[in-house]
C-alpha cells in the first residue's frame, strides 16, 4: 500500500498523490504554497501511471484514501460512480481564484457529472499533428491540412512504402488517433444516456472507414508502438511524415532533435472531416476525497495549483498545458510557435461518453479496429462488433439505471 492516508497523524499534513512525473515537478512549486499556508505541510506520493488507477481503488476499498490526488478526466466518472469525491461547487462558486469562464469549456465540462462538479481541471492535452515541414514543402505543400480530403492528398504524395517512408505513424495498439477521428463526427459513441454503444451511426463508420483506407492505401504502416521503435528518430529521419501525438512530445522533439533542425517541424490541428480544428479533450483534474478530514486545506492547494502563475510555471518545468486561458497570455507558452497549434484545438475538443466503463470500451474498440486493418473485418461488421462488445461491457451500468432503488436503498 501506499503511504499516507486522509486521517493523518499530524493534523497540519494534507497527503496529495500524484500520477508519474506530475510529482516531481509539484514539489518544486510547493514551498512558497506553505510559506502562504504556514500551517499545512503537503506530503507528495508519486504513484507510477501503470499502477495507479488500481492503488487508487486499493485505497478506496482500505479507507486509506489521500486528501487530494489529480484524476484523468476518463478516470472521473467512475469514481464519482464510487461516490468517492467530494462535490466542489459551492467551493467553486465562493472562490475567487478559480473561474470557469477562464477555462476552457469542454475541459470544464469532463468535470461535471450529472451536473455536479467534482473536479478542477490542473492541465489539459489533446493529440494533434506533428509534421515535417520541409518534407511537405518538397512534396508541394504550403501548409498542414485543413480537412480530411487535403491530408489524403498529403498522405498519399508523402508515402513510399517501396522505400520505407509513410505518411503517418498510427499505431495499431493506440486506441486513441482513432477515437480522436471519431469524436470530430456529430454522433456520439454512445447512445441513449450511455446505455448501449452507438457505433453504427454515420459518423462513426465515416471515422473508421479514414482510419482504415489509411493503412489500405499504405499511408501507415500496420504495426504496434513496439514495432514502431523510437518514433522520434523515425520521425527525424523522414520515415514519417506526420506524427499523431500529445504536447509532452514537443520537449521529446527538441531534446531527440538537433536544434539546427528546429524549423523543419511544425504542429498542427487535427483537420476535421470537412475542416476546422477538433480533438480529444484530454488531461488531469484535481479532486478532493469525500473522506479527507481537511477538506478546507485540500481546497487551499487546489486554489494555489490553479492561480495563472503557478500554472506558467507547471509547464515551464513539465510541458503539461495550462488548463485556464489566462495562463497561455504570458511567458513561454504566449511565444512559442509550436504551442499554437495546441490553443488552437483546445478551444473545440469534445470529452469523452462520461460513463466509467468508457477506457474498457475504448480498448475494445481498437482491438476490433485492428482486425479490420488486417483485413478481417469490414467496416460495417466492425461497426457492428465493437457495439455488440460495448453493449456487453455497459450491460451493468443499464440495470443500475434501469432499477436505481436497488442501488440506493430508497422504497
Amino acid at each position: 500500500m501506499l503511504a499516507g492516508c486522509s486521517s493523518s497523524q499530524d493534523a497540519h499534513t494534507l497527503t496529495f498523490w500524484t500520477i508519474g512525473r506530475e510529482g516531481e515537478a509539484v514539489v518544486k512549486l510547493l514551498p512558497e504554497f506553505e510559506r502562504e499556508y504556514p500551517g499545512i505541510q503537503v506530503k507528495v506520493q508519486q504513484m507510477p501511471l501503470t499502477a495507479a488507477h488500481q492503488k487508487l481503488l486499493t485505497a478506496f476499498a482500505g479507507n486509506s484514501t489521500p486528501d487530494v490526488t489529480q484524476l484523468g478526466n476518463t478516470w472521473l466518472p467512475e469514481f464519482v460512480a464510487l461516490r468517492a469525491l467530494e462535490p466542489l461547487q459551492q467551493r467553486v462558486a465562493a472562490s475567487t481564484v478559480v473561474k470557469p469562464a477562464d477555462y476552457f469549456d469542454h475541459i470544464w465540462s469532463t468535470n461535471l457529472i450529472d451536473g455536479s462538479l467534482y473536479g478542477v481541471p490542473w492541465y489539459v492535452d489533446t493529440r494533434l499533428l506533428f509534421y515535417r515541414r520541409d518534407l511537405l514543402k518538397a512534396a508541394g505543400f504550403d501548409a498542414p491540412p485543413r480537412d480530411w480530403a487535403q491530408w489524403r492528398t498529403m498522405l498519399a504524395a508523402l508515402s513510399h512504402p517501396d522505400r520505407g517512408s509513410y505518411g503517418i505513424l498510427l499505431p495499431t495498439n493506440e486506441y486513441e488517433q482513432l477515437m480522436s477521428l471519431a469524436l470530430q463526427q456529430p454522433e456520439s459513441m454512445l447512445r441513449d444516456g450511455g446505455r448501449y454503444g452507438n457505433f453504427r451511426s454515420a459518423g462513426f463508420k465515416r471515422a473508421l472507414a479514414f482510419y482504415v483506407d489509411t493503412f489500405r492505401l499504405h499511408q501507415a504502416p500496420a504495426i504496434t508502438a513496439v514495432e514502431a521503435g523510437n518514433p522520434w528518430e523515425e520521425f527525424g529521419r523522414g520515415v514519417y511524415a506526420f506524427y499523431f501525438s500529445g504536447p509532452w512530445n514537443i520537449g521529446e522533439f527538441r531534446q531527440r532533435l538537433p536544434a539546427d533542425r528546429e524549423n523543419e517541424w511544425a504542429t498542427a490541428a487535427l483537420p476535421g472531416p470537412d475542416g476546422g480544428a477538433s480533438g480529444a479533450a484530454g488531461g488531469s483534474s484535481l479532486v478532493i476525497f469525500r473522506r479527507s478530514t481537511h477538506k478546507d486545506e485540500a481546497w487551499a492547494l487546489i486554489e494555489y495549483l490553479s492561480r495563472p502563475d503557478v500554472q506558467q510555471r507547471f509547464y515551464d518545468l513539465l510541458g503539461d498545458m495550462p488548463a485556464r486561458r489566462s495562463a497561455w497570455d504570458g511567458g513561454s507558452l504566449r511565444t512559442d510557435p509550436k504551442v499554437q497549434a495546441f490553443r488552437e484545438q483546445l478551444e473545440h475538443v469534445k470529452a469523452t461518453p462520461p460513463v466509467p466503463e468508457w477506457e474498457q470500451i475504448a480498448n475494445e474498440m481498437q482491438l476490433v479496429a485492428a482486425q479490420a486493418v488486417a483485413g478481417e473485418l469490414t467496416i460495417d461488421e466492425a461497426a457492428a462488433e465493437i457495439d455488440r462488445r460495448a453493449d456487453r461491457i455497459l450491460e451493468k451500468r443499464r440495470w443500475i439505471l434501469d432499477h436505481p432503488h436497488a442501488t440506493t436503498g430508497s422504497p
